[in-house]
């Protein structure tokens, strides 16, 4: 994935939580409480999800320091940024993502209304309550946020086989934005229950399939300065690996990974076939319509 060299990144999507310590990213995710049921309970229920009920009463005070924005905006100001330094990457990829929901009306006939992603080290207070790095990304509808530590990125691969790369991480970032849509559209609200069939996994598969659709136009987005594409070339392994991430975190993969078996009646987000599946099924047609899930 490359992003063009000259393209002008806008930082204000994303807010940065981690304090000064712009270069200290985190090599890796905190070990999960409970033991490997402990892990597989926990993931199989919030990673990469939306509205973490579990986290318990919080305020939603997720400012971040007048330091650490400044950095940022200091360190991330062209594609040619991006395609070196990871945290940059991040904050093009979330400026892609939305430059293409702009352009979209959601099912309920609003315009859609931009959310920044939140970068946080170890904890975060949120709108839907406190939550720490082990839960993964995640997307709250009370505040209308992503959220996201990086050290996830390293997770993906170490905890969950993944390959990782660029692509893998854009993956995740468009599967929580397209949480954001669903919660603008009404969508959001039928996510509920466990099992193959539940609601749960059919708004996963969903926000999967929405990330497939976004990847489909992501070298023809144009950036709203320049007016060209922000994202320059996805190949072939990129969307590969997307699909690979997808896979990695499939409820069947987890599980058998953690826990020796697969539990289907527990699923909340769908198995690695189910997710592969919709990303390419948004992917191949480009079309928010073609992911009807809920049908």
């Amino acid at each position: 994935m490359q992003f063009d060299d000259d393209a002008a990144l806008d930082t204000s999507e994303v807010e940065d939580g981690r304090g000064g310590a712009l270069g200290g990213i985190p090599g890796g995710g905190k070990t999960i409480g409970g033991g490997l049921v402990g892990i597989v309970v926990l993931v199989a229920s919030v990673l990469l999800g939306v509205d973490p009920g579990m986290f318990g009463s919080g305020s939603s005070d997720t400012s971040s320091s007048g330091k650490s924005a400044a950095d940022l905006a200091a360190d991330c100001r062209t594609g040619a940024d991006a395609n070196r330094k990871e945290q940059c990457r991040i904050v093009a990829v979330v400026d892609s993502v939305q430059a293409f929901w702009k352009q979209t009306e959601t099912a309920a006939g609003k315009p859609y209304q931009q959310a920044p992603t939140f970068l946080f080290t170890g904890s975060v207070n949120t709108g839907c309550g406190n939550a720490t790095s082990d839960v993964g990304p995640f997307y709250c509808s009370a505040d209308d946020k992503v959220y996201l530590d990086l050290g996830f990125f390293n997770d993906l691969s170490s905890k969950f086989g993944a390959k990782g790369g660029p692509f893998a991480e854009a993956y995740v970032i468009a599967h929580e934005y397209g949480h954001h849509f669903q919660d603008l559209s009404g969508a959001i609200s039928r996510g509920s229950g466990k099992g193959q069939n539940s609601g749960s996994v059919k708004l996963e598969l969903q926000a999967d399939c929405y990330a497939g659709v976004w990847a489909h136009h992501a070298t023809t987005i144009p950036d709203p300065k320049s007016g060209k594409p922000l994202i320059t070339d996805l190949t072939k392994d990129d969307i590969n690996r997307g699909l690979d991430a997808a896979a990695a975190v499939g409820d069947d993969r987890i599980q058998q990974r953690y826990q020796g078996k697969v539990t289907p009646d527990t699923w909340t987000h769908g198995s690695a076939s189910q997710r592969q599946q919709w990303f390419s099924t948004g992917y191949r047609s480009g079309r928010v319509a073609s992911c009807n899930t809920f049908s």
